[in-house]
């Protein structure tokens, strides 16, 4: 009945399609396995996509041939670049979008996919031959031949809801848990563990009085995700804030003793960053208002959104709060929020490429690695993908480095780390962050997946081209138009700049604080005239080049060096135990992660950087 397929995908979330997309775009035979195929690439919580730090990984997903970029821009419906008053390290894209049409569009572009085939039904468990996952067994009792698995489960693995006192078992709202893989990896050796997410409530728009709430309005020219030649957003949505109250707390708090949270019945760690509103309430005691981003779920719905309102408390107290708050007095409620439990298997078991270190060609990628976020969920699913399709194909790996991509940050710090809590990305976790700007993902990444033969690249790579071959021009022209004090004084002094005593080329200008490329040029016609052909998106990454360049040069010479530790390369049967100057600690956890370098090795929790100078000494370094 089934061929043997290259790979096999279990789950459609955001790491199952980029998984399932990103091994086809090599070439490989896909199936990708779901439990219900009308909720591929679900928005399970809030419909936006991007952030701190997060709209740096969609925009690398997209320059490594990945398609959330791509869909985002073609369904959004409001676009954001935040944090534009800090310097471009930490500009961070972000868009709302059309839920319905977010999904579906995904769906239309896995479809097309010559490689993709689909099945609907629960994996219950993975087939094991000589020691390697060949396949997966089914509930209805089938057994599909692979010669790789990618688990993307997400919240389904033994997932139970939570509504006050109310618990019953579920992967997502109105949809069940995936269960048998769990007992299964057990048995294989795999330590699972339990963790806890949430999503608020969801609200009829037609009910709530909007002229009662702020308005926040998207970028004024949106930008895009995508470096293809994806649509303009033109006909943007305003998204809402609102805020809670000390009455809206006195009602949730009326509450708390039926609250799962707090009478013990969840067991698994929530995300720290997105805390639940009574988590809010009680850790913050002192504060008697927080804010609340009240956004729309799409175009053609009046199905509302409450970011920062996820609870997992009784429908009645939910509600009752909810009426509480400035514009919600008359709020009709669609359905409660709610607390989720899953299992999830801690992301030490894993090596950099997202494979399993107990059973070869099984990999794992998204919430099962206790991550949040379609974000960090999608770019795990894009490497593990590549990685089983590339591992069937016999070719080297793919592995980023922390100076190559927030993806490689994330995967690092997985691995290496592990984590307790729900993993989110911030621009702070990565300690090269000017080299990894969400403007030049593109130069850093598409010639990577352009070598390894990712489909549709060509377009791609010429864009990249003719993107440093501009960047180039501009930084030429300003180093060689010269201006004078009468030329640019009056402008300077507007700025409240120090005047110019003598004639300087333009470069000099540029490299001022608070001066910015456009100004110049407004002010000096000919590089008016020379900037005239270069869109935005040009002049700004050549002005960050140019102003940044001493601090560019600088994390480049910290790469040098950090690279210099990654090019000493440790055996996977180095013998730690026999190193007695090693601290135990540093023994037992070297044994056990079996860092493929030195530089990886001194990046594990519970290895200092003495025992990094013992293992240099004992490699005669």
């Amino acid at each position: 009945m089934f061929p043997t397929y290259d790979v096999i995908v279990v789950g459609a979330g955001h790491a199952g399609c980029e998984a399932a997309i990103a091994a086809a775009n090599l070439g490989a035979r896909v199936l990708l396995a779901t439990m219900n195929m009308q909720t591929i690439a679900q928005m399970s919580c809030n419909p936006a996509m991007g952030g701190v730090g997060k709209g740096q990984i969609v925009r690398e997903i997209d320059a490594l041939g990945g398609y959330s970029g791509i869909i985002t821009d073609e369904t959004m419906v409001q676009f954001r670049l935040l944090n534009r008053s800090k310097g471009p390290a930490m500009w961070s894209p972000r868009a709302q979008s059309d839920r319905m049409a977010f999904a579906l569009n995904w769906r239309e572009k896995l479809e097309a996919h010559p490689n993709v085939d689909f099945w609907q039904e629960m994996v219950t468990g993975v087939l094991i031959k000589d020691g390697r996952a060949c396949g997966v067994h089914t509930g209805m009792g089938l057994e599909i031949p692979a010669h790789s698995v990618v688990l993307t489960n997400g919240t389904f693995l033994n997932g139970t809801i939570h509504i006050g006192e109310k618990q019953f078992g579920g992967g997502r709202a109105g949809e069940r848990a995936a269960t048998g893989l769990t007992a299964q990896l057990q048995e294989l050796g795999f330590e699972a563990g339990r963790m806890k997410t949430g999503t608020p409530a969801r609200l009829d728009g037609r009910t709530l009085d909007w002229s009662k709430m702020e308005v926040q309005h998207g970028d004024e020219n949106p930008g895009k995700f995508s470096y293809t030649n994806t649509p303009a957003l033109t006909d943007q949505m305003p998204c809402h804030v609102t805020y809670t109250s000390k009455e809206v707390h006195e009602t949730l708090r009326e509450g708390f003793d039926r609250s799962p949270m707090f009478n013990g019945r969840i067991r698994g760690l929530g995300p720290r960053y997105c805390p639940s509103i009574e988590d809010k309430i009680d850790r913050f005691a002192g504060r008697d208002a927080h804010q609340l981003f009240v956004e729309p779920e799409g175009r053609n719905t009046c199905e509302i959104y409450v970011n920062g309102f996820s609870s997992s408390l009784p429908e009645d107290v939910q509600y009752k709060a909810l009426r509480k708050i400035v514009g919600f007095e008359n709020a009709k409620m669609f359905r409660p929020g709610y607390a989720i439990e899953y299992d999830f298997f801690p992301p030490t078991q894993l090596t950099a490429t997202l494979e399993t270190r107990l059973v070869p060609r099984l990999f794992f990628a998204g919430q099962i690695n206790g991550t949040t976020g379609y974000e960090e969920a999608g770019c795990q699913g894009l490497i593990a993908g590549m990685n089983a399709a590339l591992a069937v194909q016999e070719r080297d790996p793919l592995v980023l480095k922390r100076s190559e991509a927030y993806i490689g940050v994330l995967i690092d710090d997985l691995i290496n780390k592990g984590t307790k809590e729900p993993y989110r990305m911030f621009t702070s976790r990565a300690e090269y962050r000017i080299l990894l700007r969400q403007d030049d993902a593109d130069l850093r990444l598409s010639p990577i997946a352009a070598a390894l033969g990712v489909r549709n690249m060509e377009d791609r790579m010429n864009r990249v081209a003719e993107k440093k071959a501009a960047v180039a021009a501009i930084q030429y022209e300003l180093g060689k138009i010269s201006v004078t004090p009468d030329q640019l004084n009056g402008f300077l002094e507007e700025k409240g700049d120090t005047p110019l005593k003598q004639g300087v080329k333009l470069l000099t200008i540029l490299s001022r604080p608070g001066i910015s490329l456009p100004e110049l040029s407004a002010t000096v016609p000919a590089l008016q005239d020379f900037l005239a052909p270069y869109d935005d998106e040009i002049i700004n990454l050549a002005e960050v080049t140019m102003k940044y360049e001493g601090y560019i040069e600088r994390e480049k010479a910290a790469v040098d060096k950090m690279n210099r530790l990654e090019g000493i390369k440790l055996h996977a049967d180095f013998d730690y135990n026999g190193i007695t100057s090693l601290s135990m600690e540093a023994r037992q956890k070297l044994s056990e992660l079996k860092p493929r370098t030195i530089g990886q090795a001194s990046r594990i929790s519970g290895v200092s950087p003495a025992d990094v100078s013992v293992l240099l000494v004992h490699l005669g370094r």
